[in-house]
């Protein structure tokens, strides 16, 4: 057979690319293996709500964001889940530091793995390795970068399989206490650990009850009660003094959208309230409220009223600052 007739014979048997600038799409085999129903997020839309053992298919473009959800104290924004990234040839698998909330598995079905890259990458615990914390500084990835992203190369004929809770379990997260900077032994707590609409949130001692443990993340947060469905709630008109309470946990609801700022006060978004205490009373069963930040400024340098703040029990506090660390 001549040259001519093998080169092109050659070029023929290889696989059909994607051209620059079409549209790469793949085939997305999606499974809760959790043991409660989860949803199912891909750039902040719900895709679907996954019951126990069940599986979504879907085929979507590769750029179409990132995969994840909100289930076990995650955010519906993406902000502290696990979550899975798919760029034209690599994946990845991304958490924040700190606890996660479910684990996660992406394993490619059919791809080429000439360079060891086009593997299952999974992440039960917040200790696993092969994952980026926090979004990859580099994105796009270079060509051929390293792990923790993956590569199966531009073939569009790959399935991806994504598994949530692939040991069949959430992992521990536990939440965290909420306690005024002046005693890190008293905690924001639901009143008799009744978890129903409408409960006062009050000041209490520290006790290590689910009732005193919340889930939330810097900045835009909700303020969520560990392991149920209800947040902390400043009623339909959030003005001085207005007591807190739970409430059934609702997206895009401004009396649930908090802020975790950097001097770790929790105040309303974009509406000048902070969490406080009236007169700043530590007396077990006050309930907490709400008030201007601008006046908790001017009272805080009289101590009349004290922010709060988060933190696993502190071991001291710095006095020039008044943080617990």
């Amino acid at each position: 057979m001549r040259p001519k007739l093998l080169a092109i014979l050659a070029l023929l048997s290889l696989p059909v690319l994607p051209t620059l600038g079409q549209e790469l799409v793949r085939t997305y085999s999606v499974h809760n293996n959790c043991p409660a129903a989860i949803n199912l997020f891909v750039a902040g839309e719900v895709q679907t709500i996954m019951s126990p053992g069940s599986t979504f298919n879907t085929v979507a473009d590769v750029g179409a964001g990132y995969w994840y959800t909100d289930a076990n104290g995650g955010r519906y924004t993406g902000v502290g889940t696990m979550r899975a990234g798919f760029w034209e040839t690599t994946y990845e698998l991304i958490k924040d530091a700190g606890q996660i909330n479910t684990g996660m598995k992406v394993a490619p079905r059919h791809g080429s793995n000439r360079d060891g890259t086009c593997v299952s990458i999974e992440c039960d615990d917040a200790s696993c390795l092969d994952t980026f914390i926090g979004v990859p500084p580099v994105f796009p990835p270079p060509t051929n970068p390293p792990p923790p992203f993956h590569s199966c190369g531009p073939a569009t004929n790959i399935t991806f399989d994504i598994t949530f809770c692939p040991d069949g379990t959430f992992p521990p997260n536990t939440g965290v206490e909420i306690h005024p900077t002046s005693d890190d032994s008293k905690c924001l707590d639901v009143r008799g650990a009744n978890f129903a609409n409408g409960t006062p949130v009050q000041i209490y001692d520290c006790n290590g009850t689910g009732a005193q443990k919340w889930f939330f993340v810097r900045g835009s947060t909700k303020v969520r009660v560990a392991g149920t469905n209800f947040c902390l709630d400043a009623g339909s008109s959030p003005v001085n003094g207005v007591g807190l309470k739970i409430w059934q946990c609702y997206d895009n609801l401004p009396a649930q959208q908090w802020y975790y700022t950097t001097d770790n006060r929790i105040a309303l978004e974009n509406q000048g309230q902070c969490i406080d205490l009236t007169n700043g009373i530590l007396t077990n069963s006050q309930q907490a409220q709400i008030s201007s930040a601008s006046l908790q400024s001017t009272f805080v340098l009289i101590s009349a009223f004290e922010p709060f703040s988060m933190g696993i029990k502190s071991k001291k506090c710095r006095k020039r600052t008044r943080i617990c660390t």
